[in-house]
């Protein structure tokens, strides 16, 4: 049976479609809200008996998080002086950007930002930057922005909290997320990092990226080649670093340091095997002396099971004939000469580890 929500007259005081003065998005729990009939679960399947329009315009917000254009809005049975009723101030819904509403008077989530950002930009939009690292879980700045790369012949400028980027290079592929489209890792990256104003910034999200698979050197050097000039000497440089194993804003500080002293070049992020089995993946490693350097940063061990997890490693390291030095991120910024000296002293001392293997950082 239809439920009845109380449908206005024609001839009442706001002549508009009663779709949209009955029903309003939650985000809390995906349902729209019926100030007569109570809750209308959508993700319930509960619209079966409704009219397809009716269903049609529930899906709609649903899937867009009670996010809608104008366009939309009308193309819904909405009329202009409906939308202009509930954008008033006190209204139900807020105007996010020009020709783009949320039917919601609550402060925006990030997702319905990124989908009015998507709205406002238009077709063949996708995000890219910041918002989109958040999307595959790469380490990245904190900020409300949401970076859109448009077609290059789109006259679209940039407002609020979407910056708008024209592009001759759309991606051909992208990520999907529901109604939200995310540039491919890669390019997402590189967008990133040309923004960025600090190296160490720069490390952490290129280290991230790699370190967790979510894309390749090589297709991050196909973005540097293919990308603009702009930015890209930071990119360039960090990504150098990367190809020789840095995974971390942190090791790439020690990669500066030791290539400013006079020590030799180590591997980074090694993998050491003994007996065919994995020993552990070590920071720095010089396989001629046996000398192994790990970072260990407040982050990585506030938790106990991850102290408990380097205590181990380091035993079995030390049980394998290799010698261990444990700096931390600040010492590398405060006591660079201590750190060189440490390390100088146990290169002259050591010597190679009976057994042990060595592979390259992998990625």
């Amino acid at each position: 049976m239809r439920r009845n929500c109380g449908r206005p007259s024609p001839n009442s005081a706001q002549d508009h479609p009663w779709k949209w003065s009955c029903w309003a998005y939650s985000p809390s729990n995906s349902t729209f809200m019926n100030g007569c009939c109570g809750i209308l679960s959508v993700l319930g399947g509960s619209l079966s008996a409704m009219e397809a329009d009716d269903r049609a315009a529930c899906w709609l917000l649903a899937n867009q998080r009670g996010v809608l254009s104008r366009e939309q809005a009308l193309n819904s049975g909405a009329t202009r002086d409906s939308l202009r009723h509930r954008i008033r101030s006190g209204g139900p819904w807020q105007r996010m950007l020009p020709g783009v509403y949320v039917t919601t008077t609550g402060r925006p989530t990030r997702e319905q930002r990124q989908i009015a950002a998507m709205l406002y930009a238009g077709p063949a939009s996708v995000i890219t930057g910041p918002a989109a690292l958040r999307n595959y879980g790469i380490r990245g700045p904190e900020t409300e922005i949401v970076d859109v790369l448009v077609p290059a012949q789109r006259q679209r400028a940039s407002r609020q909290f979407v910056v708008i980027h024209r592009t001759t290079r759309t991606p051909r592929q992208w990520t999907s997320d529901g109604p939200l489209r995310f540039a491919p890792a890669a390019r997402a990256v590189a967008d990133a990092v040309r923004e960025l104003g600090r190296v160490a910034d720069a490390r952490a999200v290129v280290g991230s990226a790699v370190q967790k698979s979510r894309c390749t050197i090589a297709q991050l050097a196909d973005e540097l080649a293919a990308g603009p000039i702009r930015g890209s000497a930071q990119l360039r440089a960090v990504l150098a670093e990367v190809a020789d194993g840095v995974r971390s804003a942190a090791e790439g500080d020690f990669h500066a340091l030791v290539r400013t002293s006079s020590l030799p070049k180590p591997m980074f992020n090694a993998r050491l095997f003994l007996d065919g089995a994995l020993l552990g993946v070590v920071d720095a490693w010089w396989p001629e002396a046996g000398v192994a350097v790990e970072i260990d940063s407040r982050e990585w061990h506030f938790e106990p099971a991850a102290w408990e997890a380097t205590m181990r490693r380091h035993a079995s390291l030390t049980a394998a004939g290799i010698f261990v030095i444990h700096v931390s991120p600040l010492q590398i910024r405060t006591e660079p000469g201590r750190i060189v000296r440490d390390i100088d002293a146990a290169l002259r001392r050591g010597r190679p580890p009976a057994g042990v293997v060595t592979l390259p950082a992998a990625g």
